[in-house]
């Protein structure tokens, strides 16, 4: 199990300090949490992209691409063996749809999806795994999944249990007050 040594924590106690001390001079606000949440997100996504995309560099899959590669093999082992349109990836990815379709562009061209026309509706396209992603997903999957392990290592099972509810509880705090911003927006 990984345990930071003793003058990185002490480090990233004194940033945090830094941090709040700046903050509260600034708002006049003693309750600094909701930045210090925010900040330390931040940082720990920007470095575990960096990380990751180290990892994935050998199977030339980025991270969003592996996502999707996963969301598409998901759909396949539920039942969805027509794909899954573009549309419904880029809201599961939560981005744009020129985004979803630079990165389908990418995983077709690499030939582990291919695009199919839709059944009932000809105008739309859906997204298959093809033989050889199925292949990749499979043959890495157990690495891969090892390597994120490792990653949070430095916490106890308990510990991340504990750590995926509270930020199951944030994520649904904040999805529902984006939501509630969104219906403001929409009704002013």
């Amino acid at each position: 199990m990984y345990r930071p040594k003793e003058e990185e924590q002490d480090h990233i106690h004194i940033m945090q300090d830094h941090v709040r001390e700046h903050v509260r001079e600034l708002t006049g606000l003693e309750d600094t949490s909701g930045i210090e949440l925010f900040g330390l997100m931040r940082m720990m996504m920007n470095l575990c992209e960096a990380i990751e995309t180290e990892h994935l560099r050998e199977l030339d899959v980025s991270g969003p691409r592996w996502g999707l590669l996963m969301r598409l093999f998901a759909e396949e082992q539920d039942g969805g063996v027509d794909g899954i349109t573009p549309s419904s990836l880029s809201r599961f990815q939560r981005v744009s749809r020129n985004t979803i379709s630079a990165l389908l562009r990418g995983l077709e061209e690499q030939g582990l999806i291919q695009r199919a026309l839709d059944r009932s509706d000809r105008r739309r396209f859906r997204i298959q795994l093809t033989a050889a992603g199925r292949q990749l997903l499979e043959s890495t999957a157990p690495k891969r999944i090892e390597h994120l392990n490792r990653m949070v290592s430095g916490l106890s099972r308990a510990e991340r249990e504990q750590l995926i509810a509270l930020l199951s509880k944030l994520y649904r705090s904040l999805r529902a007050a984006s939501q509630t911003t969104m219906d403001g927006a929409q009704g002013g």
